[in-house]
């Protein structure tokens, strides 16, 4: 894992308060290229340089073991896909080993700061596999996420979805961690791969590079279909659609065809909060979320995937967040301070 102290180098230059200069916080975020990174990394650098906190990333995390540190205390901050809290309340998945009682006491210590929506769930191969029809996958080495956690139950999702399989029933599921994903699909070891992806995605433009790639949506009638429709309102999901042309413009310049069976881009997108403790001081949430708020042209155009993100800059209700059904997962008292702060309204369901 890479240990990085962001602008740690030019804290003398900030302009900061006594307080503000004892606050060091630790984070974990997923890998270079993915969306949460950019939200992470940038969010770190908006705290540094408003003179909130000096925050150290852990960067390629899997985001399973980010949230149980973040609910034991154990760590500052962490990009969750709310999946991850709602397993956990429920001792299961991948904390089945937590068990119900002690992971419905942990779940209860973590709150969310800010949200945002900033991946989706794509299928992909380059244009040289031996893939004529993405529902008919019989046999093939798929990866579809690191080895636990929301992104590999996602990816299995997409495979069943599109061509009736489960992993290791009629194709072998690939799982490595976020940094080795790259190398895994670049070097040969599968013949296809599902993530979860911004928009333009990094890690999609990482792979088109070492040869033209073709990404899919969920075509109509399966998106329909009982299963598909599960499958997107399952807990941490939410839909995704956008005009095709746009998000094809979004990878101009690369060797990335993107197929549809109509004129939008159709998936299902990955529901994320930034989550800290519900013993984080309530004063530093609230100067954090300020920062945050202030910082919202920098998040939105610093990168090509900032507007897509669909970070919460403004009134938030839950249920666009996939935060109030299934999910229920509460805010922190200092992030509804400082979002009431700035005029805007928080659900009912969202505070503690």
């Amino acid at each position: 894992m890479i240990r990085t102290a962001l602008l740690g180098a030019t804290l003398a230059l900030a302009p900061l308060s006594v307080a503000a200069q004892q606050v060091t916080l630790t984070s974990e975020t997923s890998s270079v290229g993915s969306s949460p990174h950019y939200v992470d990394t940038t969010l770190a650098a908006v705290l540094e340089s408003a003179g909130v906190a000096t925050v150290q990333i852990t960067e390629g995390a899997t985001l399973t073991n980010s949230v149980q540190a973040v609910a034991e205390g154990r760590l500052d901050m962490a990009a969750s896909p709310l999946i991850l809290p709602f397993l956990l309340s429920r001792g299961i998945g991948p904390f089945s080993g937590v068990g119900p009682e002690k992971g419905a006491e942990l779940a209860n210590n973590i709150r969310v700061i800010f949200f945002h929506a900033g991946s989706h769930q794509i299928f992909g191969h380059y244009n040289s596999a031996r893939i004529d029809d993405i529902r008919k996958l019989d046999g093939l080495r798929i990866w579809n996420g690191p080895p636990r956690g929301a992104a590999l139950t996602s990816g299995r999702a997409m495979i069943q979805l599109l061509a009736g399989l489960k992993d290791g029933e009629g194709y072998e599921g690939v799982q490595t961690p976020w940094p080795d994903a790259i190398s895994t699909v670049t070097g040969g070891g599968v013949d296809a791969w599902t993530s979860p992806d911004g928009l333009p995605s990094g890690r999609q433009i990482q792979i088109a590079a070492a040869g033209g790639t073709t990404l899919y949506d969920i075509p109509s009638d399966l998106l329909e279909s009982e299963l598909g429709q599960q499958i997107v309102a399952a807990p941490g999901h939410a839909p995704f659609s956008m005009p095709v042309e746009k998000y094809r413009a979004a990878y101009a310049g690369n060797d990335i065809t993107i197929v549809t069976d109509d004129d939008t881009f159709d998936s299902y997108a990955t529901a994320f909060g930034e989550i800290v403790s519900a013993g984080m001081d309530e004063q530093l949430a609230y100067d954090i979320v300020t920062a945050f708020l202030a910082a919202q042209e920098r998040f939105e155009t610093s990168s090509p995937i900032g507007p897509n993100l669909a970070l919460t800059f403004g009134d938030v209700d839950g249920v666009s967040q996939g935060a109030c059904g299934v999910v229920k997962v509460k805010m922190h008292p200092g992030a509804i301070r400082a979002y009431e702060a700035a005029g805007h309204k928080i659900a009912d369901c969202l505070r503690p």
